[in-house]
């Protein structure tokens, strides 16, 4: 047997091994599909109470018609299919902007008189109305031993050609188009490989809107696509290392093409939507999501192993050794959620954002000149415990009181005596004027403290703000740990 043939042997043994923890049984299957039943049955009911009509209930995600689903990953995507022609007269003449306000009014006015008054039954707990920017309702199925947690989703049930001519008028509208092509396009084999990759990025910590490195990690749908793009897990493992070099286009677009237009020209990856070829699937992937991945698949080709598929807990970071050379580099926010209404994604949001801004002004002084050398930032959450945490890596923790600044160059006579008068202790040099200056901050601790009071978010209280040493809470310790240990490999 040649080595590369035993190789694969070894790869497939794997995946098989895996695939036997990871499958969904046929008891969990029967209880998604009866509890399924049972909705659809209590919202057509309401519905024809109601005098509402509707076009079809279907369950979507890998749940539903994809069939992609792991074990014990009981959540059910019920989409709710409305005629768009309705609606279309009332929508006639309006805005984009506009017309998305409206379709939100109709359909948080059906989301609040007819899905949460469906929801009556004993075993379906807490329904109520989320949205980030599309209105749906959540709610807990529990009855004796079983949770099952249940979104469900209004849309335009838009024909295929519209959507790809005219693009979809609400965000979630191709979400059943993406289902049916996973279903039609996917061999059940392949759905297996969805579902070790999907497992994979898990066990990196990559996965999803909760991903602990970076922003967003990969989607069940990316992952969907990047199967059938490669045809197979092990082709798209050992290509895995070019994915940000080469686009994935279902409409054979090449990468100078792909690049000209407009909103692509940032995404680190590009995963065209079959259903929308405007559409890259991966924009919001974290470019440090594909590279802890890409690095954890080299080394799981270089020596293959189950484990790299098991889901460990993060750990905490160890914070006693005060001469940890990147620790002392290292500080913490430690936050607390007030407002339970408010979604996790919003604040995360807010964080990313912060970090960004305490990035930008830490690094640069106002005049450009490098203030705290490079600044690399995490931000870590536990929804469950509404506590959420940004860890900072700063480069220079101290630097000197002053720095020269340049000024106008001396043949700019008018800049030239302005900037004198401001200035008396000038001096020349290179044909520029540059006056010594006095920071603002020459600690980076005290930059970041005045810094984020006064832009901390209305809804999150400050539990600690502090080096890494002084951390208080279990996950600023594990937020720390992520920074530490796999985020700052990959970038210093």
């Amino acid at each position: 047997m040649g080595d590369v043939t035993r190789f694969m042997s070894d790869l497939n043994k794997i995946f098989t091994e895996v695939l036997k923890e990871i499958t969904p049984t046929q008891k969990e299957v029967v209880l998604i599909n009866r509890i399924t039943e049972k909705l659809k049955k209590i919202l057509d009911k309401k519905a024809k109470e109601l005098n509402i009509n509707y076009t079809k209930i279907e369950p979507q995600g890998s749940t539903g018609i994809k069939e992609t689903q792991l074990k014990n990953d009981f959540d059910i995507d019920l989409f709710i299919g409305l005629d768009y022609n309705q609606f279309k007269p009332k929508y006639k003449g309006l805005s984009k902007n506009k017309l998305k306000k409206e379709s939100k009014k109709d359909f948080l006015m059906l989301c609040n008189n007819w899905i949460l008054q469906s929801l009556t039954l004993d075993e379906f707990r807490n329904p109520h109305l989320l949205y980030a920017e599309h209105p749906y309702i959540t709610v807990k199925y529990i009855l004796k031993e079983t949770e099952v947690k249940i979104d469900i989703v209004l849309y335009f049930d838009l024909d295929l050609e519209y959507i790809k001519k005219n693009g979809p008028i609400t965000a979630v509208d191709r979400s059943p188009w993406h289902g049916y092509f996973v279903r039609d396009n996917l061999t059940p084999k392949q759905k297996d490989d969805v579902r070790l990759l999907k497992q994979f990025f898990k066990s990196c910590y990559s996965y999803g809107d909760k991903s602990a490195i970076g922003k967003i990690g990969f989607i069940g749908y990316s992952a969907e696509l990047l199967i059938y793009y490669f045809n197979d897990l092990a082709i798209l493992f050992n290509n895995f290392n070019e994915l940000y070099m080469k686009p994935l286009d279902y409409y054979n677009r090449n990468e100078d093409e792909l690049r000209k237009i407009i909103h692509f020209q940032n995404d680190y990856l590009i995963i065209i939507d079959p259903i929308d070829k405007n559409r890259n699937v991966a924009s919001a992937i974290s470019e440090r999501a594909y590279k802890y991945c890409n690095l954890k698949i080299s080394e799981f080709l270089k020596d293959p192993s189950p484990e790299f598929f098991t889901i460990k807990p993060i750990s905490e970071a160890k914070i006693l050794n005060k001469k940890d050379p990147i620790l002392s580099k290292i500080y913490i926010i430690e936050l607390q959620n007030t407002k339970k209404e408010i979604h996790y994604t919003i604040n995360r949001d807010k964080l990313y954002s912060l970090g960004e801004s305490i990035k930008a002004n830490g690094e640069k002084e106002f005049s450009h000149v490098e203030r705290f050398g490079k600044i690399i930032f995490e931000v870590y959450f536990e929804d469950d415990k509404e506590q959420y945490n940004l860890a900072i890596y700063c480069e220079k923790p101290h630097i000197s009181n002053t720095y020269i600044r340049k000024g106008p160059p001396i043949t700019e006579t008018k800049h030239a005596i302005n900037f004198k008068k401001k200035n008396p202790k000038y001096f020349e040099k290179e044909g520029h004027l540059w006056v010594e200056t006095l920071r603002e901050f020459n600690k980076f601790f005290d930059f970041l403290n005045k810094f984020f009071k006064n832009k901390i978010p209305d809804n999150l209280t400050t539990n600690n703000i502090s080096d890494a040493f002084k951390t208080k809470s279990s996950s600023g310790k594990k937020a720390i740990n992520i920074l530490k240990n796999i985020i700052l490999p990959l970038y210093i």
